[in-house]
């Protein structure tokens, strides 16, 4: 196989549900040359078997099967083989759409200023219902990752609709196994410091939201890490070490025990509140999941019953 233009990298731990769709949606992508690196995090599901029987019908499926060591450091170690000019991130159960990576990749040859390139994202709830679409403008995605307030710092909208620069990727260090939470916006604050994000103005990047996803049941830890992430950067404006952020950053982990149900709650929740004006029927019966697992959350007892009153007119 020659050296491809753009690797596509994705970690995956147990998967086995979404995962054809998704390396389906990258493989069948059109108008540039591309190889798709897919860790295997120590999945127990059936995601070992489908990733090896579709490296067999297609060669530019390259399998890392490994222990599980967390979505940061399976990254690191599929990066590291990136071969391509250009790194585009996926995530499973997300969807390429057709003509991202040609897009993408285009825009990236065009501007040599340009580090790295996002586009306007949809997001699907479980059952694959329409939820919102992210549409943000290059001046404000700049702004956003450049500013030292935690409360206005933001990335693009999904992980994986980023296309990027291998060597700027590189250049800085790539992902930092610190970050076991938002080990993306860590890693955008430091390339856009080498260049500004561009933003691909269609949507062609479909995230798929569900009730235990990280956004949803860790958004606690988001928020102290982009605090976090915020002091590290100012850190690195005024020519300081780093050490004491990334040593914070490493103490936020998925370790706190007897609150995943009150999560996953707060998961169930989110999807029902996108659901509720458009949709009161679909939205009432997230609420109930979110009050079944924390029969104390009195918004989800309170938006059910307004979904109810609503569906019985």
């Amino acid at each position: 196989m020659n050296t491809p233009e753009v690797s596509v990298v994705m970690s995956v731990y147990n998967g086995a549900v979404h995962l054809e769709e998704t390396l389906g949606s990258v493989l069948s992508q059109e108008g540039c040359d591309l190889e798709f690196i897919v860790v295997d995090d120590g999945s127990t599901d059936g995601t070992s078997r489908i990733l090896d029987e579709w490296a067999v019908r297609d060669t530019r499926l390259r399998v890392i099967h490994q222990e599980n060591t967390g979505l940061t450091r399976a990254l690191i170690r599929g990066c590291a083989a990136a071969r391509g000019e250009f790194i585009a991130r996926q995530d499973v159960g997300d969807v390429s759409l057709p003509g991202r990576l040609q897009r993408q990749a285009r825009r990236l040859r065009a501007d040599t200023g340009c580090v790295a390139v996002t586009c306007y994202t949809e997001y699907v709830g479980p059952l694959s219902e329409h939820l919102y679409t992210t549409k943000i403008s290059e001046p404000d995605l700049n702004r956003a990752l450049t500013t030292s307030n935690p409360d206005m710092l933001a990335g693009p909208a999904g992980h994986g609709s980023v296309m990027m620069r291998r060597r700027g990727y590189e250049a800085v260090g790539g992902y930092r196994a610190s970050f076991y939470f938002a080990q993306d916006l860590d890693l955008w604050t430091r390339v856009i410091e080498h260049g500004y994000f561009a933003v691909e103005p269609i949507v062609l990047f479909r995230v798929l939201l569900e009730p235990k996803s990280i956004s949803g049941m860790w958004s606690r830890e988001q928020r102290r890490l982009k605090e976090i992430i915020a002091q590290a950067c100012i850190a690195r404006r005024e020519g300081k070490d780093e050490t004491q952020q990334l040593l914070e950053a490493a103490a936020v982990h998925r370790h706190v025990k007897g609150k995943s149900q009150r999560r996953l709650a707060a998961g169930y929740y989110f999807i029902g509140s996108c659901l509720r004006r458009r949709d009161p029927a679909a939205a009432s019966g997230y609420f109930l999941q979110a009050a079944k697992n924390d029969p104390i959350n009195w918004r989800a007892w309170l938006r059910l019953v307004e979904c109810k009153v609503k569906g019985s007119f």
